[in-house]
């Protein structure tokens, strides 16, 4: 055993808000808190995604916390299908977590939830650490449905391909069947020789948030806290302290033993990456500073032929095209400088194909319409000399943000232009996800649902709160500019465990949505840079991206807005 300063359990089991409807930890409190209590490494595991994987391993470390990324995937066995844990040891490891979350959404139909055939576990796992998972995962279900002797034998399948790396995972938060299912592992592990490992499943920090993660569940799955044959979960699934799971686990050393030690087994996070762009070649060769310079050179010619009237003899002389010249010169040695020359050639090309294929194209706006070399590749039809407009505005080396080309297309033929992406850029292209919230009034509305109360009365209560757009308020701040909600709170109990459960689960995660507008487009294959989404019932040719758009940014991908 580890001297006992170094025995400190870990949580490797994590849900953060981005299990959606499930997890109830934010990734900024878990941060404060980790802070506080100096935890020295936390295991980031979300149910069938990757979504908080860079942002949990940025924030998490800054703080000297070790983050461990991992996630939770379906995989199919027989009939039965069932969520199995998964970790990066190394950057080869993620690679290979990202490409299976990935496939997870790609490869079904729009019928299935997203999941994969028991035997991709099989075909490559180098850098991946496998748990057995819990009494709700595929083993634990195949347990319910008594195939015992399926069980042993593919976790004997798992020891050959994982080796030391694949663990059977006991868990003691007294969920229904737990005890029968963690007898049976234990027998296992001694026949098969498999390590045992001691987790605990952390879906809110504090224990006072059980009430309120019930009704989250409930929420999840459309049912009734009242309800009695539903999804429920003990009060155990709160972030317990070293003492508290020591003495959990004090009868099976070797489960906390490996515990203590999975993280000196993990040696990668996920890091942000400077701006990946395809690299634009022409049939003529050359590279992107050298295709930009000339076009947007032959660009400004055609521009004082066309718009100018000068004729095309006389346009190298002309004193206004030397003025044009010199703006022109001085921002395509800023694009080039910040390696953004690919990114305006890209924009270019599907803008002018569009216009070719008779699909409407807006003039451009934002800060986008102040540059000249934007007018000169077609982008934007503003003249920005004309209209006095600023081209540092939109890019200087000083801008920390990413600047973006606001373009708006015809809406009914848009879809046409992400076709011709598709096939330009094949698996390098996707939008982007985003998520929707658990905001004032809609949790107060999902939580008033589930708790059986009349739909009236609810929306009476949500009414009270207000609803501006452009300055939200959360909803402590609404109740203290309401005094019919505070008479309510004083005199109603029911609206009193409305609102107390409704503050505890306000900004979660809801729901998972697609960027209206924002596209991405990589130098590779998307799934060796970030994991995919696909909703299964949106019609929709491209992939999401798992990561928002921050996260996805800071991975080095760059945004187009359509």
């Amino acid at each position: 055993m580890l001297e006992s300063k170094n025995q400190n359990f870990n949580h490797l089991k994590i849900h953060s808000q981005y299990s959606i409807c499930e997890g109830a930890v934010k990734i900024d409190e878990l941060k404060d808190f980790s802070k506080e209590n100096k935890i020295r490494s936390l295991g980031l595991c979300d149910s069938n995604n990757l979504c908080g994987a860079l942002e949990f391993a940025e924030k998490i470390s800054k703080i000297g916390t070790q983050p461990i990324i991992g996630t939770q995937i379906n995989f199919k066995y027989g009939d039965t299908i069932g969520l199995l844990p998964l970790y990066a040891l190394n950057d080869e490891g993620y690679k290979r977590i990202i490409e299976l979350s990935s496939l997870s959404y790609l490869k079904n139909d729009e019928l299935s939830e997203p999941h994969l055939d028991f035997n991709e576990l099989l075909i490559k796992n180098s850098g991946v650490s496998l748990f057995s998972g819990t009494i709700n995962g595929l083993f634990g279900r195949l347990f319910d449905k008594g195939k015992f002797t399926e069980i042993g034998e593919l976790y004997s399948k798992l020891k050959s391909r994982f080796n030391d790396k694949f663990y059977l995972e006991i868990q003691r938060h007294g969920d229904q069947n737990e005890l029968s299912f963690e007898k049976f592992n234990l027998d296992q592990s001694l026949k098969l020789k498999v390590p045992l490992i001691a987790t605990n499943e952390v879906f809110y920090i504090q224990k006072e948030m059980h009430e309120a993660h019930d009704a989250l569940i409930c929420i999840k799955n459309k049912t009734y806290v009242n309800e009695k044959n539903r999804e429920k979960f003990s009060d155990q699934h709160y972030f317990k302290n070293n003492t508290e799971m020591s003495e959990l686990f004090k009868d099976l050393p070797e489960a906390l033993e490996n515990n203590y030690n999975f993280p000196y087994r993990c040696s990668f996070r996920p890091l942000f990456s400077k701006p990946i762009l395809p690299n634009i070649s022409s049939e003529k060769g050359g590279d992107a500073e050298e295709i930009i310079r000339k076009d947007s050179l032959d660009g400004l010619k055609d521009k004082f032929e066309k718009v100018f009237n000068v004729d095309s003899n006389n346009v190298l002389s002309n004193k206004d095209y030397l003025k044009y010249k010199d703006r022109l010169d001085h921002e395509l040695d800023i694009i080039i400088e910040m390696k953004y020359a690919s990114y305006f050639l890209i924009v270019s090309d599907y803008i002018k194909w569009a216009k070719k294929n008779d699909i409407p194209v807006g003039p451009g706006r934002g800060s986008g319409a102040g540059s000249l070399v934007a007018w000169c590749l077609s982008i934007t039809d503003v003249d920005p000399i004309k209209f006095n407009l600023i081209f540092e505005r939109f890019l200087n080396p000083d801008r920390i943000s990413m600047p973006d080309f606001d373009i708006d297309f015809c809406e009914e033929k848009r879809d046409l232009v992400f076709e011709y992406l598709t096939n330009k850029y094949k698996d390098s292209v996707a939008h982007i996800i985003t998520f929707g919230k658990l905001k004032a009034r809609m949790v107060i509305r999902d939580v008033g649902r589930v708790l059986g109360l009349a739909y009236g009365f609810v929306d009476s209560i949500s009414k009270m709160i207000p609803f501006d757009p452009s300055r939200p308020q959360n909803l402590t701040e609404c109740i203290a500019g309401e005094p019919r909600l505070q008479k309510l709170l004083n005199e109603d109990p029911r609206v009193k465990k409305l609102v107390n459960l409704s503050l505890k689960l306000e900004g979660l995660n809801r729901n998972v949505a697609t960027h209206a507008a924002g596209v991405v487009i990589a130098d590779r294959k998307l799934t060796e840079v970030v994991p995919l989404y696909k909703d299964s019932t949106a019609d929709l040719l491209l992939p999401s991206t798992q990561f928002d758009m921050y996260s996805a940014e800071n991975a080095g991908l760059i945004k187009f807005d359509f």
